[in-house]
């Protein structure tokens, strides 16, 4: 009988497992993560097909290409030492907002 491998090999990739409507679940480098909407709003209104689309150009980063949206591993981890993402991107998706209802 032939061995198939190691069991429980841990992916370093990155991927969305669930999206709520209380927020996102992904998993990065081995590790679950909630992306919960009041933290990070700009995922709330987009579309299950873009936010599912998540790649990690490098080990500490997540981005969603569709989005325009780039996430450091650290501020998930750490989000004490960001304050400002989630003002700065409610203002973004107002602007993503205002430039899809112009054309």
């Amino acid at each position: 009988m032939r061995n198939s491998g190691k069991l429980g090999k841990i992916s370093l990739g990155c991927e969305v497992t669930t999206v709520t409507p209380f927020g996102v679940w992904v998993i990065a480098q081995g590790k679950e993560y909630f992306l919960d909407h009041k933290s990070y709003p700009w995922f709330r209104e987009e579309s299950v097909a873009d936010v599912l689309k998540v790649i990690s150009p490098r080990p500490d980063h997540l981005r969603w290409p569709a989005l325009d949206i780039d996430l450091h591993i650290d501020s998930l981890e750490n989000p004490e030492r960001y304050p400002l993402i989630a003002e700065h991107n409610e203002k973004v998706v107002r602007k993503r907002k205002r430039k899809r209802a112009a054309h």
